[in-house]
């Protein structure tokens, strides 16, 4: 379910949430709107050195992906991946 970012990966505050079902920290993370999800992927890549894939577009008839403009050979790789799972999938 839904739960704020700093109990999804903080264990320390996690252990205080009640109904948590989490043994270890979250691997996905779902934002609101397309801003919030710009500014929390930089800053999981820039302050954590998170491996960011995405942004993600899913539920279209086709596998379509976007690579920013400052993706490395291994985003797109990552991208063109994701992609052909999902048309297979």
């Amino acid at each position: 379910g839904e739960m704020a970012v700093d109990i999804a990966l903080n264990p320390e505050a996690r252990r205080l949430y009640p109904f948590c079902r989490l043994t270890g920290p979250a691997n996905v993370l779902v934002m609101p709107a397309i801003h919030s999800a710009a500014i929390s992927t930089r800053l999981a890549a820039a302050l954590g050195g998170a491996t960011v894939i995405g942004p993600l577009l899913v539920g279209l008839k086709s596998s379509v992906q976007i690579a920013q403009l400052d993706a490395t050979a291994q985003d797109i790789v990552n991208l063109a991946a994701f992609a052909a799972y999902n048309t297979n999938g």
